[in-house]
């Protein structure tokens, strides 16, 4: 029996509007540490940057335990000794156009303002 994919929140799906807007093209739910099954929501490998869509801003989230919190100091630790750039960003930091502004300057672009 086959997985259904659990569908991207509004907060992933308005950044990635934001970026084709802006003529980027990330990759999505991008492995990035052999032997563990963390993934990053957006990444461009070419640059070692990614970004996580933070699902706290809901109040429904796995990010919101202990539990959760302590497990995504892990990832982004790791992350980081890997060489990773993450770019964190709340639902609202997307909507408000925020995080495309935060990924165009890592990217060595302009910002829209």
């Amino acid at each position: 029996m086959s997985t259904i994919p659990k569908p991207f929140s509004e907060g992933e799906e308005t950044f990635m509007l934001h970026c084709r807007a802006e003529g980027l093209a990330p990759e999505r739910e991008v492995p990035f540490a052999a032997g563990r099954q963390w993934r990053f929501d957006f990444a461009f490998p070419a640059n070692m940057l990614a970004v996580e869509i933070e699902g706290l801003s809901s109040g429904i989230s796995r990010h919101a335990t202990f539990k959760g919190y302590r497990g995504d100091c892990r990832k982004y630790a790791e992350a980081a000794i890997l060489g990773w750039r993450v770019i964190r960003v709340t639902t609202e930091m997307v909507t408000s156009g925020e995080a495309i502004d935060y990924v165009l300057r890592a990217l060595g672009k302009e910002p829209r303002c």
